[in-house]
């Protein structure tokens, strides 16, 4: 799936929680898709998400922060067909702010994806980190 990144993972299923937000898969090693997003190759962004780490160490996206701009991302359908998207652009937002959920979720004129992990500096006092990293990309 990230080569760049050594990623090859099978996806779960994510739905919206009861708080309104993107569910986050449970175990720390699994990548979640939103199912109510599109599908690849479709003009509604594939939207996945995982885990930086767990309270055991480093989870699925743990090198999520190492992706750039340029870098290639493949997913691979139920069929057996691999679509490749091309990084376009990395956005770290901070949880205290309005996350971007038009620029997200919203549909595209051409088939993109979206990769989602939590990034920055770990609040213990909250018991979270204090940013989400956001990787974009566009079908090539």
């Amino acid at each position: 799936m990230v080569p760049t990144i050594e990623i090859d993972e099978q996806l779960i299923d994510l739905g919206i929680a009861e708080n309104g937000e993107l569910e986050v898969p449970e175990d720390p090693d699994r990548v979640g898709w939103f199912t109510g997003g599109g599908k690849p190759g479709e003009a509604l962004p594939v939207v996945m998400a995982g885990h930086v780490d767990s309270k055991t160490g480093p989870a699925v996206f743990a090198r999520l922060p190492e992706v750039a701009v340029g870098d290639e991302v493949s997913v691979t359908n139920a069929e057996g067909a691999t679509f490749t998207y091309r990084v376009h652009e990395v956005r770290d937002v901070p949880q205290d702010a309005d996350f971007p959920t038009q620029d997200v979720y919203a549909a595209t004129v051409s088939p993109e994806l979206r990769l989602i992990t939590c990034t920055g500096d770990y609040d213990r006092s909250i018991g979270r980190y204090t940013e989400n990293r956001v990787v974009f990309a566009t079908m090539v």
